[in-house]
């Protein structure tokens, strides 16, 4: 490439240089004429080739950035439009930086939109609807991934889907097998058991039954109880679909299950102050027995924790044993989105199509950035190639919840309180009611001002969310 841009630069070189000799001093003879009347314009101009259009495209991901920048440049040498898209990777500060672009009108043309910032960046003007450009094909193939309140808003699509991270217990297969334990824990009470067998199992070796990083209280809730609700067919956080209210209610078997296994002695001791890292870090070394969090971890144990032990994934357990919903993805939903303020809207779709082409999806799933929410892109895709990765593959009780409402609640917001209760315990009743009764507030609050809209769905049922992303 680098010598077929030197050729070209020496031959254009040439070309001026040529022109400048048959043209010299800009006033030479026609000798045709015989006056000294300028050149015909035609022979002494050069034809350059028409600007690239240049698309400037944002994200906050990290985990598949040197994949996203093969892809892009694929795009950049390939495409017919003449389009370059060039990739800017932010870590930190993400949302305030697009913030200040906007205000600033230098917004990005192409922007990374994720659970957290889609509902904000719809509500400021910032994502450009792309009913407009889908054809019935795209249509078709995204329909059954489309969220509201995730890629959709006021009956718009803002943001196409891609992957998310499924929820799993995560377990020491070694420590398993010293305890006599033949299988990961199906029911609440089970996991009790088998957090304390793990224990006495360990203790030569210092190690724990059960871990979970209640530093991170966002974190750790919707890796653990959140995964642990949703698959028995309660609202992971705390809402509840056919009533439209918030009833915390369902969570108070799993708080009890949490607080019994810290009274026990099940717990790493220091999960009050353990972050996610320091966790995966312990597990690596044998010295946790079970936890939960997400399809991410093989990755982690792959580049930043390389294990001494023999691990694997299984769905998260139940209250009863009874799987009566969905483990839910975790930050899933959109993916891409085209900037409001761009002057490029024709082609910054056309960079979206290719990104979200089947041979990129593909691709992206098969080398284990995330997991695919398209039936047809698992159907069609081989198994990502990453070691650890099996546990975690798409099971016909995985799939995509409806997004809760957002409140802002006054007081000790759920996760903190489920924290508390576990490392402290108190009246768990009196806990629940009031919960209820904080949150139901800031929805009917929320509600009163427009800022939410959801209502109640009487026919809701949370067993018919099952097979959604496998057939």
């Amino acid at each position: 490439m680098f010598n077929r841009m030197r050729m070209i630069t020496v031959s254009a070189i040439l070309v001026l240089s040529l022109s400048a000799c048959s043209s010299g001093n800009g006033n030479s003879t026609n000798s045709a004429k015989g006056t000294n009347e300028p050149a015909p314009e035609a022979s002494t101009k050069v034809t350059t080739k028409a600007e690239k259009v240049k698309l400037n495209y944002w994200t906050e991901d990290r985990h598949d950035l040197t994949y996203i920048q093969e892809v892009i440049e694929r795009f950049n040498e390939t495409n017919t439009e003449n389009i370059e898209v060039e990739l800017k990777g932010l870590s930190e500060n993400y949302n305030q930086s697009v913030d200040i672009a906007f205000s600033s009108k230098q917004a990005p043309d192409i922007i990374r939109t994720t659970p957290s910032n889609f509902i904000p960046f719809v509500k400021k003007g910032y994502l450009e609807p792309l009913d407009g450009y889908m054809n019935d094909g795209i249509k078709a193939k995204f329909q059954g991934a489309l969220i509201d309140k995730s890629n959709m808003m006021d009956g718009q699509i803002f943001s196409l889907p891609n992957y998310g991270y499924s929820s799993r217990l995560i377990y020491n297969v070694d420590l398993f097998e010293k305890a006599g334990i033949t299988s990961p824990p199906k029911t609440l009470n089970d996991m009790v058991e088998v957090a304390k067998k793990l224990t006495e199992a360990g203790k030569d070796i210092g190690a724990y039954g059960f871990a979970i990083n209640f530093k991170g209280a966002d974190n750790s809730f919707e890796k653990a109880p959140r995964s642990i609700a949703e698959l028995s067919g309660i609202g992971g956080y705390g809402y509840d679909f056919k009533t439209g209210k918030y009833d915390f209610s369902g969570f108070t078997e799993i708080m009890k299950a949490f607080k019994q296994m810290k009274d026990d002695g099940s717990m790493l001791p220091g999960v009050e102050a353990l972050d996610i890292d320091p966790l995966r870090a312990q597990f690596a070394e044998g010295k946790i027995g079970m936890y939960l969090s997400i399809s991410a971890e093989p990755n982690v144990y792959l580049t930043q924790f390389p294990t001494k032990i023999n691990w694997s994934a299984a769905l998260p357990p139940t209250i009863s044993g009874d799987i009566a919903g969905v483990a839910g993805y975790w930050k899933t939903g959109p993916w891409l989105s085209i900037s409001s303020q761009t002057e490029n809207k024709k082609e910054a779709w056309t960079f979206l199509e290719y990104m979200y082409s089947d041979e990129v999806l593909r691709t992206y799933y098969e080398d284990g950035y995330g997991l695919s929410l398209l039936p047809e892109i698992i159907a069609q895709s081989k198994n990502p190639k990453m070691p650890g990765i099996a546990g975690f593959l798409p099971t016909q009780y995985d799939g995509l919840w409806p997004i809760s409402p957002s409140v802002t609640v006054e007081g000790t917001d759920f996760p903190n309180l489920f924290i508390k209760y576990a490392i402290s315990g108190g009246d768990l009743d009196k806990m629940i009611t009031d919960v209820n009764t904080r949150y139901n507030a800031a929805l009917d609050k929320a509600r009163a001002s427009g800022d939410v809209t959801t209502e109640a769905m009487p026919d809701f049922d949370a067993k018919s969310m099952q097979g959604m992303l496998v057939k």
